[in-house]
Formats: structure tokens, sequence, C-alpha cells
């Protein structure tokens, strides 16, 4: 008889050469189970994704009673769909008054999407900027404004108009010009190895749009959700984005994105032509009343974002070693800094064999990645801390 293992390397396109092939029997709280009753940690929750941990109540149960009305039932924006209407209005509650109008995507990628159509069609511009190191999506829009350009190489030729810049490089900024329709940009870098921004650098980066007309993008994919210990990261740095995606954590572990504007911007999307972004699934009302479960966890009464900068100076603490050039990043999105891959995948290796997940970086392959469930206990980071550092010994 084929086993699961072989089946899975016979039949599903593969993006590795050497998947981590853990056989998923079942997953609860900060925990995956394998099919041989061995568990392990998720450090990574998903990349960002279970932020409330795995099939967390309140989601499981908001899912289930959603599964009892109705599924698909039109495209997206024809039909009045509770968990939509919800979820939207409930965001907005927490966003600055320009950002009022949602459009639910599927994935964080097509939020991306969505908004570079916004951008341009709001601006009558074509060129967007985005900066060295970050990370918007994979789709061919998406890829063209990523900062890894192995990535981009083998799909040449891309959008037209893209410019990359480099992060913290105020002098830079002088490529925004009255040609850019939108600039993208991410609070915390995540696949450069989670770098946050030097002071006051987004402030000019936000004057620079405004004196040019140019949108600004704030990518809050990875970071939205409480991950930087705040509920969008941007309220860190004291500035509005002009549009805001949203996605991996915003479903509560379903599919959901969403790019965010003001209802004045977003009305160019309905008219000339009418359908002027268009999406079959985004918005699923089970992701959405997911997504709604997930966010009033986040602002309730479990008071979880107010804990993460005490987990974040927990991590820091713990993690001290000779090898450990820097732990960079905010909240529960952190990278450990070594000297080289090799050492990266040897400490990876020995937190496998010793239940522990963890992952590096896409565009930073020298760093440990950190992103836990929100919800990790201080016990679950002392056994990881515990594993990381055995790791380390076993390299050094």
């Amino acid at each position: 008889m084929i086993s699961q293992r072989q089946l899975f390397l016979q039949n599903l396109a593969q993006t590795s050469p050497t998947p981590l092939m853990i056989e998923v029997e079942r997953a609860e709280g900060s925990w995956i189970y394998d099919v041989k009753g061995k568990k392990y940690l998720d450090l990574i929750s998903g990349i960002s994704v279970s932020s409330l941990g795995h099939r967390h109540p309140k989601v499981i149960e908001a899912i289930q009673q959603q599964l009892e009305k109705y599924l698909h039932v039109m495209v997206y924006g024809e039909f009045v769909q509770s968990p939509q209407v919800q979820l939207a209005h409930r965001l907005t509650e927490f966003l600055p008054v320009s950002l009022n109008a949602v459009y639910f995507t599927n994935s964080g990628t097509e939020a991306t999407e969505g908004a570079m159509k916004l951008a341009k069609r709001i601006t009558g511009r074509s060129g967007v900027v985005s900066f060295a190191g970050a990370y918007h999506g994979s789709t061919q829009g998406a890829l063209s404004i990523a900062g890894g350009t192995n990535f981009q190489q083998k799909y040449r030729p891309l959008i037209p108009g893209c410019t990359m810049i480099e992060y913290n490089q105020e002098q830079q900024l002088q490529e925004i010009t009255r040609d850019t329709a939108c600039v993208f940009a991410e609070i915390v870098r995540g696949e450069a190895g989670a770098l946050v921004p030097q002071p006051e650098f987004l402030h000019q980066l936000r004057k620079r749009c405004d004196e040019t007309g140019a949108l600004l993008v704030v990518d809050e994919i990875q970071t939205g959700m409480g991950r930087t210990g705040k509920l969008f990261a941007f309220e860190h740095e004291g500035i509005v984005p002009d549009i805001l995606l949203l996605g991996k954590a915003f479903g509560g572990g379903m599919p959901l994105g969403a790019f965010i504007a003001s209802r004045e911007m977003m009305a160019a999307l309905s008219e000339n032509p009418v359908l002027g972004h268009i999406t079959t699934f985004g918005g699923h009302p089970v992701c959405c009343a997911a997504g709604l479960a997930a966010l009033e966890v986040l602002t309730g009464s479990d008071n979880l974002i107010p804990q993460i900068a005490e987990k974040e100076q927990v991590f820091r603490q713990r993690l001290r070693h000779p090898l450990i050039e820097k732990v960079t990043g905010k909240g529960l999105l952190l990278a450990v800094h070594l000297a080289s891959f090799e050492q990266v995948q040897l400490v990876i290796s020995k937190c496998y064999e010793r239940g522990v997940i963890t992952d590096w970086f896409l565009f930073n392959d020298r760093a440990i990645r950190l992103a836990p469930p929100l919800t990790i206990t201080l016990d679950e980071i002392e056994f990881a801390c515990n594993v990381l550092l055995e790791g380390l010994e076993a390299v050094e």
C-alpha cells in the first residue's frame, strides 16, 4: 500500500527539493502532533498565520456556527453577507478614520495585487516603488516589487515601471516622484530578517509620498493582528497609510486577506469599468466568521496584545550565546542572526529532533525565524529557548 508520504511526493507539486515531511495528525494550541505521536512546539505559526495557536476554541465555534448557515453563495460584493459586513465594520473601528472601506481577498498576495490596481486607478500613474528585502507575495505583480532578485530572475519580464530602493536610506526617497502611483512598505521587514526601521525614516517616507501625491501602501500581511505588540505595526510609528494590506493571521487560521482604503478611493473600482476588481472566493463567509472571532479574541478580555512585549523580552534575555550575532524584530516577530546558513540549518535540524519547529527567512538565510503563536506561554518559551540553546551548543 502506498503511504501518505509517498503520495505527497508523487501527487502534490513540490516547492523545494527537501520538504520537511512532518505527517500531521492534529494540532492544538502551540503544538503540532505527527502520526507517530511526537509533538512539536510551533515557533513559526505556519509563517505567522496561527497567531491564536491552532484551533482556538472561539474560532472553531464561529466556523461551526457559520457552517450551519451557508458557505459560498455569490461572488464578492453582490450579496449582503453578515460575516463580511460584521468583520469589516468591527475592523474599521480599530483603524484611522481614513481607512474605512475593506475589500476582502483570499490571501495577502491578492491584497497586494488589488492595492496596485487601486493606486494606479486613483493616481493615473504607473510607477511603483518598493524596498530591497521586501516580500509582498509571489504572483506576477507582487513578485515585480519583491526584494529578492533571485526569486524574480526566472520569471522575467516582470511588470514595467517598478523601482526598488534601499530601506533606511533617506536620500533614496527622491526616487519617489510625481510619476509614482504608490510605494509599498513593510513596518518590520519580515523576510529580510525581521528588521525594524531607523527612527524617523517612515515619517520621512510619509512626507515624501505627501509631497509627490504617491499613495503609501503599508503591508501588514505578516505584522498585522497583534504580531508586533500592537494590533497594527504602523501604530508604533505614528503614521497612517493610504492603503493597508492584511493577510496571514487575519483569518484566524483560515485563508483571508484584505486591502483597506477610504470609501472615496475604493469607489473607483465600482465604475468605468464596473467590476474594476473582482474575486470569487474573497471574503468567504466561513473565513470572515473565523476572522471576526480572531479579532474579538485579540482585542478582548484575554489581553493578549499587552502580553507580547513581556514575551519578546523573555526571548531576548534567554537567547544569549556566543554564536548569536544579534536578535532583531519587534514583538513576536524575531530573528536570531548567526554567521552562516550552515549554522542556521544545523540549529534548525537539532530543534526538529527535540520537537521544536523553526525556520529561516526567505531573503535572509542566516537568521532563525521566531514567530510563535501570540498565545505561547512563558513555560513554552522557556522550553523553546532551551532547545535553541542546545542546538547552538551542538553547532559550536
